[in-house]
Formats: structure tokens, sequence, C-alpha cells
């Protein structure tokens, strides 16, 4: 895998070329090139994957580079290692569609990572292309599949040609069709799966063939079995005891899901539809080795939108920076999920999509509370198929990024700012002014004058207004009391609340909701 470093400092890129031992590493590292315009001329010829630029060089920018050539060079990974730790810098290079951002103070170990990952990467992407294209290969080459992935039900003229094609599918009296989506687990008995995976899935397919009435094809990483049951025989389920004798005798761990019953081959999609119901189930069901559509169809759904308790928990872990912390919390929701017996793939993933929106609304107002101007990552587009499907691994990288943002935020902010912060997400607490210096590390008389100097207004004025703004968004957004409006800001004595509130804003606290 080829490597190409653009820096215009000499000392940089010939240091980045020798310092590390890059085919050790598996990478054939290019001659690398003194500017943008350089590399501009060079990679289309030189094809390399993955490139380490400089942002800041004479002539054209490394993201100039970037923007330039990604069209052409779709595939190729892009690294930043710039010697500005800049949060700006990050994001505009994260837009431009950087994979990581270094800094040229990083260790050689750092970079080779990088590049490892960037391999990974890269090689995860020619394996999905890979998949995608043998699936097309072997549907085009199947009748069975040409009617499976056609968006309507097949015609009279279609389905007698099935029948004639496959006669072993033509329903009797008391049969139906039934589709069958089988997938082999990663891990497996004994000492492994033997086969590679679409050989195992033309052995399975080719061994239940000699058992039933059916036939198989691939299908999207699986394999397909349309099936003959007989539905004149109740409580009989010969599949289950027929799919555990193949795992003994192919030596490898099966997942099935099963759709409804159909009385032919006219009504061909609504047996594959609600076979693929079944297995979008796999991960809420994940002890279950068959899931049958009869036994999830009437579920109604999960609430699909996470309560201020989790919004405050969540927040809470977030600005905490404990990433083992929120890798627990996740999956404590995941398994309240799974526990839940209405929970059904699109309400799931609705209520972890609002997790992520809980997450990067508090991320918005964390910014907002301290001034900071900067822009933050837009919220990426929602992958419900992702969270429905896998949810852990993309819940815990969606919400450490926003963790990893707000880092580098507060990084950036002055005592006073990260007080005000404090302040406002402790307003109902008995907030001392020697508790607030502490937080921030300040000797309390020296906290008093500087925060004085920033803000503007001195502790008890600017305490006090934190207080009263968010009892104005309590009156016009809940319906709690008003009582309890003022001890969720800190004060017990409601008359003294009152009096502090028509002095702030003209109104008394129920006059001010009536005119909300």
């Amino acid at each position: 895998m080829k490597v190409l470093i653009v820096d215009d400092e000499v000392i940089i890129r010939t240091g980045l070329c020798r310092v590390i031992d890059w085919e050790q590493n598996g990478f054939t590292i290019l001659e690398p090139a003194s500017s943008a315009e350089e590399a501009m001329r060079r990679i289309p010829a030189e094809r390399p994957e993955i490139v380490f630029t400089d942002i800041r060089m004479t002539g054209k920018s490394g993201l100039d580079l970037i923007r330039e050539t990604k069209t052409n060079c779709p595939d190729t990974e892009w690294i930043v290692i710039s010697g500005y730790d800049e949060f700006s810098y990050a994001q505009q290079a994260i837009r431009e569609g950087v994979s990581e951002y270094l800094l040229k103070t990083s260790r050689p170990d750092e970079i080779v990572r990088a590049a490892l990952r960037a391999k990974e990467r890269l090689a995860e992407r020619r394996k999905r292309e890979e998949l995608g294209r043998e699936k097309d290969r072997l549907l085009n080459r199947s009748f069975l599949g040409r009617l499976l992935a056609a968006s309507s039900e097949p015609d009279e003229e279609e389905v007698r040609e099935l029948y004639e094609r496959y006669p072993r599918l033509r329903p009797a009296d008391g049969q139906r069709l039934q589709v069958w989506l089988i997938s082999a687990a990663d891990g497996v008995p004994g000492s492994g799966n033997p086969h590679p995976r679409d050989a195992l899935y033309a052995a399975l397919g080719d061994w239940l063939m000699q058992k039933l009435p059916c036939e198989w094809l691939p299908w999207n990483s699986s394999l397909l079995l349309l099936v003959l049951i007989r539905v004149d025989c109740p409580g009989k389920r010969p599949m289950e005891a027929l799919l555990r004798n193949a795992e003994t005798e192919l030596g490898c761990t099966l997942f099935a899901a099963c759709g409804q019953a159909v009385g032919g081959a006219h009504i061909l999609r609504e047996a594959l539809e609600t076979a693929e119901t079944a297995r979008s189930y796999a991960w809420l069901l994940q002890d279950r080795r068959i899931i049958r559509h009869e036994d999830i169809h009437a579920r109604k759904g999960c609430r699909g939108i996470c309560t201020q308790g989790e919004e405050a928990e969540l927040a809470s872990l977030l600005k905490s920076g404990d990433e083992s912390a929120l890798n627990d919390w996740i999956m404590q929701r995941l398994e309240e999920l799974r526990r839940n017996g209405e929970a059904t793939p699109a309400t799931a993933a609705a209520y972890l999509q609002s997790l992520l929106l809980a997450g990067h609304r508090w991320l918005e107002r964390a910014a907002a509370s301290i001034g900071y101007a900067g822009q933050l990552t837009d919220m990426e587009g929602s992958s419900r198929m992702t969270l429905a499907a896998d949810p852990q691994p993309e819940l815990f990288r969606r919400l450490k990024s926003i963790m990893d943002e707000y880092r580098l935020i507060v990084s950036d902010t002055t005592p006073a700012e990260r007080a005000a912060t404090y302040i406002r997400e402790h307003l109902e607490e008995n907030l001392s002014l020697a508790q607030v210096a502490r937080h921030v590390h300040m000797n309390p008389n020296y906290f008093s004058e500087v925060f004085k100097r920033e803000t503007g207004q001195n502790y008890i004025e600017f305490v006090t207004e934190a207080r009263l703004q968010k009892a104005m968004e309590l009156l016009r957004e809940t319906p709690a009391k008003i009582s309890e409006v003022a001890k969720r800001i800190g004060y017990e004595d409601i008359k003294y609340f009152n009096r502090l509130f028509k002095r702030f804003t003209g109104q008394t606290p129920s006059e001010y909701r009536d005119n909300s």
C-alpha cells in the first residue's frame, strides 16, 4: 500500500520518510512532494492509497489539495499532519473528508497507527464493494433472484414460469410457501467453520434440498431458502430440527428468520418482506437462534424518545470525559431495550437516535453557555439502519465524538467561562463563590476580580440572573409548579423568589407563564 507525504518543509518530509520503518508495517513510501501543486501532478499517475499532508504550505494549502483531488481519487485516505493545534483547522479538515488530524509533534508510533487505521478502512471498503459486486452477479444469474428483487409482486406469466423452472415449489392442498433467511454466525463451535462463507451456504442449501421441497440462492450475505411447508400440522416445526442437524453436519452456528407462509408465488414479495422483518429483530432478540414473523408481528413498539432523566445522565457523562462510564451507560440502555417485549427495530432506532440528538443539543447548549463562537461539527445524518442492526459501536462512536468535541471547546475557555458553565449546571445548589473558585482552581478573592472583569457582573448578580433566566425557561416550557421551579433553581423561600422574579421581569411568575 503506497504512502505519499506532502510538506513544504524539507526537514519534516524527509524526517517522516526516514524515521519510520514504513516497509516493515506493510507500506511503500513514495518520493515525498514539496508542495500541494507537485502532489496534484503526481497523484493521478502514482495513485497513493494514503496521503499525509500539511495544511499551511507555500502556494496551495493541504485542504486545497484534498478538495481538488478527491473527486478523481475518492478512495484515497487523507491524514493531516500539521504544526497547528487549532480546533478550527481540525473542523475544516474533517469537513473536507480527512480521516485523522495529527500534530507534527506526534510520535512515530502514533503516525504509524494512523496509517494502519487508514489501511484497515481501505480494506473494509474494498471488501464491501466486492460483496456488492458478487451479490449483483448472483442475482442476475437467478430467475428466482430477479423475481425476489423486483419491487412488485410477480405477474401470472412470471408465476407460471417460476413453477415450470422450479416444480418443487408448486403448492398442493395444505401447503404454503415460506421464505427463510439463514446466516452463519461469526463464531462457530469446535475448531471453527471449515468452509468459506459462500461455500458453506452452497453446502447448506444442497443439504436442505435433500430433506425438503425447497430452492435456495445466496441473498444479502445470507442464504435465502424458499420452502414448501404444511400448514395442516399445527405445532410441528421440522425446520428447527433440520437446522440443528445441519450445524452438526457442517460444523457451523446458524441464525435463521422466517416470514409469513403464503398461498403461492403470486405473493412472493410478502413472504420475503415478512422474513426480512423477522431478521431485523436479530439484535433485539439476540438470545434466539430462530426468529419467526408470527412471534414478532404483533409488537406495538417502545417509546421513541429518551426521558429528561436520561438526557441529564447523558449530559453528565459527556461532560465527565469518562469513556468507560459512557460505554457502560450505553450498554444499560441497550439491555433495557432488549428486555422490552414491545420494542421493534424501528422504535428502538428512533429512541437511540433521540439519545444522539440529546447529546448534540447538550453540546450546543454547553458551547452557548460559555460564549463559544466557533463552528460546531454538524450532527451526522441519521443512520437508523445501522442503529437498528448493530447499535452499540455506532452509538458509542457518535457520542464519544460529542464528548471529544466538548473537551476541545472547554480547553479553549477562560476560568470565568468555565465558572459560568459550572454555575448554570448547578443552579439548584448553594453556589458559594468559594465553591466555584475551587472548581476553576483559583483563589476566591482573585477569582472574584477576574469574574467581574470578564463578565461585567459581580458574582452574586451573575448567579441571580442565571437562576432567573432558568426560571423563565422552566415556566415557558414545563408545567412545573412555581414552588417546584423555585426549588430547581436553588430558592427554598417562594416569597423571596417571587419578589426577585418580579423585580427582574416586571411580572410575577404566574403572570409571566400566562403571557408566554
